[in-house]
């Protein structure tokens, strides 16, 4: 269970090799949450961040996990939540893709929106489900200033974010009322390994920013935070652009 703070003692993280994941349960582990199953693809990386967190003092257990095996997810986190009650899901995984590339090759397109969107898709209402029988905990979900209007330079992205920020929603009106809170965070451009070599768009932030937004989202019981919060305001201003106008900017 939380403890008197609202902080989560055990913590599931789906994407556990992502930056902002891992830098979320290095600043929870740090306080209070002491049980963190990490669940992503086998590899050194998610070995490195396992070791990362037990360095802090956590019991970490690492998960086989792939978005894109939507068949197993039944299976794979059905034991996670047989082995006792979640306090914290956190949904982090995804990929960028290549914009030029995947509009050439739409092959590439499809696993973008395989993993951002039909994965999730998986993951949440499975996760969803587990925590709404336990009757407690929260779903973190990292959705994307991106989805908010698509941008003709990553469309494909935005749009498999727009996808997923609508389904946490919806997810969350759901789950109103059961002890269950879902949380959505949409950040900006975040400096990551995924963004290495890209130009910074104005307001980047940083892994440790963002994991700073969701403690504080969770101990308000938030529903959405932005991450820096003025990108509230400017994405209030941009999705109301005129689209001839929108088609015109350097975005």
């Amino acid at each position: 269970m939380k403890d008197a703070f609202g902080s989560p003692q055990s913590l599931l993280v789906l994407g556990g090799t992502s930056e902002i994941a891992l830098a979320t349960a290095a600043r929870l582990a740090a306080r209070r949450t002491r049980t963190v199953w990490l669940a992503g693809r086998p590899s050194p990386a998610l070995e490195a961040s396992a070791g990362r967190l037990r360095a802090l003092g956590a019991q970490v257990r690492t998960v086989p996990f792939d978005a894109l095996d939507t068949d197993r997810h039944e299976e794979v986190l059905g034991k996670v939540f047989a082995e006792g009650d979640l306090d914290m899901v956190l949904l982090a995984f995804g990929v960028l893709g290549d914009q030029p590339r995947d509009e050439r090759e739409p092959a590439g397109a499809v696993r973008v929106a395989a993993t951002n969107y039909t994965g999730a898709l998986s993951a949440a209402l499975i996760c969803g489900r587990a925590l709404r029988r336990q009757g407690h905990g929260s779903l973190v979900v990292l959705s994307s200033v991106a989805g908010e209007r698509a941008r003709r330079s990553n469309f494909v992205y935005g749009s498999s974010k727009a996808g997923l920020d609508a389904l946490a929603q919806g997810l969350g009106d759901s789950l109103h009322g059961t002890g269950v809170h879902v949380l959505v965070v949409r950040p900006g451009f975040v400096h990551t390994k995924m963004t290495a070599g890209l130009p910074a768009a104005p307001l980047a932030t940083t892994p440790e920013a963002v994991a700073e937004a969701i403690e504080h989202g969770l101990r308000r019981r938030s529903e959405v935070v932005w991450v820096p919060g003025v990108l509230r305001c400017v994405m209030s201003v941009l999705r109301h652009v005129p689209r001839a106008v929108f088609r015109r900017l350097p975005l």
